[in-house]
């Protein structure tokens, strides 16, 4: 049963959520406002997206900071402005977007964003407090004092565990103690975690007991295929960062028609 501590908007609904990783890039590229709309029209519940910040400060929508695997070219994305990103063709008529542009361009949706470099904080930062979108952004970051930088900026924004806080909660599960884990995790709304960190397994059906026992989300990544999905949803997992949107949304439909 989940605590009392305060809910963000952002988790409205019941669970189970689809969470599109970098949209759905079956037939669009990744990060990309085709990608997002193809996610959304296969049923995601959220889009998930990385920010870099481009040689004018603004943030901009990209999981690598450099352009080869992207683009096909040499250079990162820090490098230049964003009108000259805004030239650069990532196929499918796509192109780099600001984290302000896809905000706009898709004003009811929710976004879990990964913040990917410190110099991404303010940009981030005036991206979402321009767009009014504290309510529908999650923020997370692998480094723990940029996610921390980022959440003090923006009062009230979700926000899930980076690897340090992670680490700390497994411990506080291994010591059995609830009330170590409640303090651990009291800054953040989410766990969102692969299956495995190395040899550790991170997702089981006692850390999931543990993590709702104390008001936390449990959302996995990076899940593609159907039958890892229904197992992981099966021990209660809260939400599935996938590249298959589209896979996913039919997965959880047929559990509901199975009555699951």
């Amino acid at each position: 049963m989940f605590d009392d501590r305060p809910r963000s908007p952002f988790f409205r609904g019941t669970p189970p959520r689809v969470i599109a990783h970098r949209g759905l890039a079956l037939e669009a590229p990744e990060n990309t406002v085709l990608a997002f709309a193809a996610a959304l029209a296969a049923g995601a519940d959220i889009l998930e997206t990385d920010v870099h910040v481009s040689a004018d400060d603004i943030a901009v929508v990209s999981h690598d900071p450099d352009l080869p695997r992207l683009a096909g070219r040499a250079g990162d994305v820090s490098h230049f402005p964003l009108s000259q990103l805004a030239t650069i063709d990532l196929g499918s008529g796509q192109t780099f977007s600001s984290l302000a542009e896809v905000l706009s361009a898709f004003p009811d949706a929710r976004f879990n964003v990964d913040v990917k470099t410190p110099g991404a904080i303010g940009p981030t930062v005036a991206a979402v407090r321009s767009a009014k979108a504290s309510d529908r952004v999650l923020i997370t970051s692998f480094s723990d004092s940029t996610r921390r930088d980022v959440v003090r900026r923006l009062p009230g924004v979700a926000t899930s565990a980076s690897p340090r806080i992670v680490m700390l909660a497994l411990l506080a599960i291994l010591a059995r103690s609830t009330r170590l884990l409640g303090w651990v995790t009291k800054s953040v709304d989410a766990m969102q975690v692969p299956e495995r960190y190395g040899p550790v397994r991170v997702v089981t059906a006692r850390t999931v007991a543990c993590f709702h026992a104390v008001g936390m989300e449990v959302h996995v990544w990076t899940v593609n295929e159907a039958r890892d999905m229904d197992r992981l949803l099966d021990i209660g997992v809260d939400g599935l960062v996938t590249d298959r949107a589209d896979l996913a949304r039919i997965v959880i439909e047929a559990r509901k028609s199975r009555g699951i």
